[in-house]
């Protein structure tokens, strides 16, 4: 299977650069990136500590001047070449570097177009951006969390608190929420046997929720993340017939019910005197 050509476009007056190789890292699990840009009035000071950053990762810097106070000519310039990408047809998908909001609706009509749309920013983005994108992913809580293998609550206490801010009033996006939703996912899904597998779920997680990844609650893998649900019950598996394909699975942990209560001597007495 080929890979994805990716336009990554970065926001440079948005972004910092200490999040480069988050950036550059997520933007290869999905594809190639084939094109490189990144956006700013680079006369400005501020924008000083990018220009290492730009030399070592081979990012073009794209020069835009701030014409009018108050206006942001970079959001502009970025949405033009984003257009200019699409309609010539040289990139599979693009990633929107950003927490800003004025992309919401690039997002939307780059999808509508059939392109991937990998959002990136940090967890201060705001919800309707986060949803226009195919999936969404947080620098910063990344940065902080994915160098750990800890998927405890209270390692995932902060990443929560960011996430559910970043989801809106509507979605109270913490462990809770998704702990429901995997056991709702699991009863629409069941074919019977009362186990599904972690990967159908954790795609679906992602569709209804473009912004899930479990580094925001501190693990690096879905299984172990599910694992850390002490509702929730997961077993690795091996294909029939001697296939060496593994696969691992879930399913709401039964409950146990309690032992019948044994009849008391009284009760036996009072029973033989009738």
């Amino acid at each position: 299977m080929q890979d994805l050509k990716l336009a990554v476009l970065i926001d440079a007056d948005n972004i910092s650069p200490k999040y480069v190789k988050v950036i550059l890292d997520e933007a290869a699990s999905f594809g190639v990136a084939t094109c490189k840009r990144i956006y700013g009035d680079w006369s400005d000071v501020r924008l000083k500590s990018w220009k290492d950053v730009l030399l070592n990762n081979s990012i073009i810097p794209i020069q835009q001047y701030g014409y009018t106070t108050g206006k942001n000519a970079t959001d502009s310039a970025m949405i033009i070449d984003a257009m200019d990408l699409l309609y010539s047809g040289s990139v599979d998908g693009f990633c929107i570097v950003s927490s800003d909001s004025d992309f919401t609706r690039l997002a939307a009509r780059l999808r509508e177009a059939g392109k991937l749309v990998i959002g990136m920013g940090e967890s201060k983005a705001l919800g309707p951006f986060v949803k226009a994108c195919d999936q969404f992913k947080y620098l910063d809580l990344i940065l902080d969390h994915g160098g750990t293998e800890e998927a405890a609550v209270d390692t995932a206490a902060d990443a929560e608190a960011a996430a559910r801010a970043s989801a809106g009033d509507d979605t109270a996006f913490n462990r809770d929420s998704i702990c429901r939703l995997v056991r709702d996912m699991i009863d629409e899904m069941d074919d019977g046997t009362g186990w599904v597998r972690t990967s159908r779920v954790g795609d679906q997680l992602i569709k209804r929720y473009p912004d899930f990844d479990v580094r925001n609650f501190g693990s690096k893998s879905l299984n172990k993340f599910l694992m850390t649900f002490p509702d929730l019950e997961v077993e690795e598996r091996t294909l029939p017939n001697g296939n060496p394909i593994q696969f691992v699975r879930i399913r709401p942990r039964p409950k146990k019910t309690a032992p019948a209560r044994k009849p008391t001597g009284k009760h036996r007495v009072a029973r033989k005197k009738q």
